[in-house]
Order: C-alpha cells, then sequence, then structure tokens
C-alpha cells in the first residue's frame, strides 16, 4: 500500500488517497483515532460506476461512520473506473442493457456473467486490502461491511473470518448461486431496501433476505428510488455498526 494524497476534512476526518499495487483507494480516519486507541474499521462498498463518480457519496458514508468513531477504506472495484477495461464484463453490461430496454427478463446468463466474475475478482483483492489497512497504526479490528454489490458482501461474510457485521444494500442483480452462499452467512446483518428501486427485483431482495443464515438480521424498507435512502435509514446502519464493532 502506497499513500499518494492526503487532505485533512472540516469535521478533522484524514482523508488519504491509496495505490495496493495498481488498485485505487481511500482511507479516512476519525480525529480520535491513535496507535493507543485505534479505531474499528469499515469497508465502504459500492457498484461498479467508479470512485470519482461515487466519491460525494462515498466521502458523506465516510464522514457519518468517522463521528461515530470508525476509520472507512474503499478501493476501486475490478474492470471500473481507471483500472483496465473488462471486456468480458463489458459485454455482459451490453447483454444486461438491451434486454432491459426490450422490457424481457433478464436471463440468469446474463446476471451470472455480470455478477459472478466480479466477485471472484473483488473479494480477493478486498482481503488485500484488509490485510494493508489492519497492518497500519490507529486502525483495528473488529471489521465491518458497509454497501453493494451485494454479491461482494455475500461473499466477503462468508469467506473473510476479520468481517464481523455487514450491512448490505439491496439493489444490484443477485445470481442463483449466490442465494447458496447466503444460507452459509452466520454474522450479524442490517439490510437496507429501497422498495420502489427501478433497477432492482424486490422479490428476489427479499427471498436473499430470508436466505441468510445469520440468527441475527434485519431488513430496513424504506418508500423511494434507489438513491432516495432517507438519513434515518443510515443513521440507523451507524447504529447497527456501534452495536457490533464497539
Amino acid at each position: 500500500m502506497r499513500f499518494t494524497s492526503e487532505q485533512h476534512l472540516d469535521d478533522g476526518v484524514l482523508e488519504r488517497a491509496f495505490t495496493l499495487g495498481e488498485i485505487p483507494g481511500f482511507l479516512w480516519t476519525p480525529a480520535s483515532a491513535s496507535p493507543s486507541a485505534p479505531a474499528p474499521l469499515i469497508l465502504l462498498g459500492h457498484p461498479p460506476l467508479g470512485l470519482r463518480r461515487m466519491y460525494p457519496r462515498l466521502v458523506a458514508r465516510a464522514r457519518s461512520s468517522a463521528a461515530e468513531g470508525f476509520a472507512t477504506a474503499t478501493i476501486e472495484l475490478p474492470g471500473s473506473g481507471d483500472r483496465p477495461r473488462w471486456p468480458a464484463v463489458e459485454q455482459a453490461r451490453a447483454d444486461l442493457r438491451r434486454a432491459m430496454e426490450a422490457g424481457g427478463p433478464v436471463s440468469d446468463e446474463i446476471v451470472d456473467a455480470l455478477v459472478l466474475p466480479l466477485v471472484d475478482r473483488a473479494v480477493p483483492e478486498w482481503q488485500a486490502a484488509l490485510d494493508a489497512l489492519l497492518a497500519l497504526p490507529g486502525i483495528d479490528g473488529p471489521v465491518g461491511y458497509s454497501g453493494g454489490v451485494i454479491s461482494v458482501g455475500v461473499r466477503l461474510a462468508v469467506a473473510e473470518p476479520r468481517v464481523s457485521a455487514a450491512v448490505l444494500f439491496a439493489g444490484s442483480l443477485v445470481p442463483r448461486a449466490v442465494f447458496e452462499e447466503a444460507r452459509r452467512v452466520t454474522i450479524p446483518l442490517h439490510v437496507l431496501l429501497q422498495w420502489d428501486d427501478e433497477g432492482n427485483d424486490r422479490q428476489a431482495a427479499l427471498d436473499l433476505f430470508d436466505a441468510f443464515g445469520s440468527r441475527e438480521k434485519t431488513l430496513n424498507a424504506n418508500m423511494g428510488g434507489h438513491t432516495g435512502v432517507p438519513q434515518f435509514a443510515g443513521e440507523a446502519a451507524d447504529r447497527f455498526f456501534t452495536r457490533h464493532l464497539r
């Protein structure tokens, strides 16, 4: 991990851009974090739209978490932003657009081609980032995961024992294989669902929630579209992490 820039935001949060090999990312730490009082870490997931485009939403989430004493970090997903193009996934995205524009169902083949390769690549990169982040002074476990792509969060919850709680954003297509993985998830979960999300299969999101094997799981459903998550829903997610990472 190599830090490439840093700045203090107006609320005292330290923002550092970094690269992990060729992967760009950001780390935000609260002013309260120190080697003697390290901050728990939350990994911020996001859709594959590029860090530059997602930055305003990510930094808002980071600052909200910092106010609760948490450090947060994110990395660029494979094939997104400034990372090399990924022809196979770009073809799957084009197939998805055509299917949605035609008004027909999106086939399992398209969903698998779009999501599963991303999960297979992204999760080991998140784990490598976690190795580097937890080696830094002022940051420590326990670790949470927050955001989407929800299939990435499911795989991390199964494969990474250092992730002890997760807030998952329902709003992306879910391959059938991920439903089977969901049955193996046992950590506490808080799932956010926008009831009128124009790009989300509501019933699939409900079925996925039902499939999770966690004994503690909460579904927070609100009216509104994909980007209309109310502020109080984010505050509820912060309280969830305060319970489980403190």
